[in-house]
């Protein structure tokens, strides 16, 4: 009963004592329990009363610093750790929850603020740590739908804009200082806007999660390169308006002028980058300046780097192949099983799936997918393809994907065979089932897609083919996804 005319706030953290036990055992637990209770505190704090405006924000601040280390292990596990479908969608969702409460946590602090709340004027001195860890927030926000291709709400860009806004406004935008204790690296409100429309700029649905993980990294290295400006110069690249919901956008033509404006520059960052690369090309590694958030080899890194240059080139990069719009549908299906079941004979179209074609080139084609049973698609997905009205199967490699909603993807895939074989070959007394996807000839070369672990170095393949022996020696992998790889093989004998 006394406890109803405490001033002291209801909330676990009120106590000085139990709040700092929390922030001291934070950074040592299990990652995705650690977020998932940081998350929880988080949305609690903005309803409960009785916290003096820079006590409130105070707490928001020490949760985001304890809570920082077991959120950055979990982006490293969900990129780089073998999971289930089921695994990877209890980590978004955790991450993703999180990054959103301490988003809503710092933007209440921001609302009492600008509404001028009474004693909100204590926190005048913490605004521009307050904007610059919000900006960083929707950062990882947005890099977390990355993760996932989308689809990115607008109310994201919305809320960026109007935190960037609001610290020129106060004139801190510009405000130098440390985004996390114990780091000598400065930053300020405008380089985390900036470097969220860098990474939005960088188009990265064609990446595997860890490649987006590494390009935030070489996106903070080559921040400095980037000129952001409020004026209308001929040499910038990007645009963005931060009053609105839209992303960032090439600069095709001039906007309607508006003081919310914002322009960018990357042509000095391109140069940056294609003297790393070369630099990298060269020394057989990545120089020890180039802090990456984790080991890469130079082939990792270096298509990254390609990757960067085309997107913040001046001129955007030109198709291989010119695309032509239809409308038409696929039948697909995944895997390599599935895919030898069709090509076989075996298999029946109730395994499949119905995908529309919006366009198709020499090289490849885009469809538009209904996600619901399509867990299944990511970067390097291999897939058999049997057009409407076609007589054969093509097999091709999902390429890039987004998502526009929940419900409903963009696929694009890249055609690797017109004349696919389903084959069953000896492997050194092992039965194994593979794709051929070039016709043999006796001393050439071909391509072969087959289980991950079906791959053995030197143990070559014998089967027969439309009545004749075919035997293939192993020369190296071309490509690999989580349980599927395209090897290249050496014809010695086909007759």
């Amino acid at each position: 009963m006394l406890g109803i005319f405490s001033s002291k706030p209801d909330h676990p953290l009120a106590d000085a004592k139990e709040a700092k036990k929390v922030f001291d055992a934070l950074p040592g637990r299990e990652p995705q329990g650690a977020v998932e209770e940081a998350t929880g505190l988080l949305e609690s704090l903005p309803g409960v009363e009785g916290f003096k405006p820079e006590q409130r924000l105070a707490l928001i601040f020490q949760l985001d610093e304890a809570a920082i280390v077991p959120a950055r292990r979990l982006g490293r596990e969900y990129v780089s750790a073998r999971l289930s479908r089921p695994q990877e969608q209890r980590l978004f969702e955790a991450s993703r929850d999180y990054w959103k409460a301490l988003i809503a946590a710092y933007e209440d602090s921001l609302r009492r603020f600008d509404s001028k709340e009474k004693n909100t004027e204590t926190l005048k001195p913490l605004l521009p740590l307050l904007y610059a860890r919000l900006l960083h927030a929707a950062g990882q926000l947005l890099k977390w739908g990355q993760f996932r291709y989308g689809p990115i709400d607008g109310d994201l860009w919305t809320t960026m804009g109007r935190a960037y806004l609001g610290a020129v406004a106060q004139k801190v935008v510009d405000k130098a200082l440390p985004l996390y204790p114990g780091t000598t690296e400065q930053t300020t409100p405008e380089a985390e806007y900036l470097r969220a429309l860098v990474f939005q700029a960088s188009s990265m649905d064609n990446l595997l999660p860890v490649e987006v993980e590494l390009a935030e990294h070489l996106i903070a290295h080559f921040l400095r390169r980037f000129v952001f400006t409020a004026e209308v110069r001929s040499d910038n690249v990007y645009w963005v308006d931060a009053v609105t919901s839209a992303p960032p956008a090439r600069l095709a033509k001039a906007p309607a002028i508006s003081p919310t404006l914002r322009f960018f520059n990357s042509i000095p960052a391109v140069d940056a980058v294609l003297k790393l690369q070369q630099r990298i090309s060269q020394d057989g590694k990545t120089p020890g300046d180039v802090s990456l958030g984790g080991n890469y080899t130079p082939d990792s890194v270096l298509p990254v780097l390609e990757h960067l240059a085309m997107c913040w080139a001046p001129k955007p990069p030109m198709r291989n192949h010119a695309r032509h719009r239809v409308a038409s549908r696929l039948m697909v299906v995944h895997s390599i099983a599935g895919i030898h079941r069709q090509l076989s004979g075996s298999g029946d179209f109730t395994e499949c799936e119905d995908w529309v074609v919006d366009d198709v080139s020499q090289g490849g084609m885009g469809a538009k997918v209904a996600l619901g049973g399509a867990d299944w698609i990511r970067i390097g997905s291999l897939v058999g393809i049997l057009p409407q009205g076609g007589g054969n199967w093509l097999v091709g490699m999902v390429r890039r994907f987004s998502r526009s909603s929940e419900s409903v993807g963009a696929v694009g895939i890249q055609t690797l065979s017109k004349t696919p074989r389903a084959i069953v070959a000896d492997a050194g007394g092992l039965r194994t089932e593979g794709i051929l996807l070039d016709a043999p000839l006796k001393g050439g070369t071909v391509r072969l897609a087959m289980p991950t672990e079906s791959w053995e170095d030197g143990v070559g393949l014998l089967f027969p083919l439309d009545g004749v022996r075919v035997k293939l020696f192993p020369e190296g992998v071309l490509d690999r996804d989580a349980g599927t790889m395209i090897a290249s093989y050496f014809v010695q004998e086909f007759g």
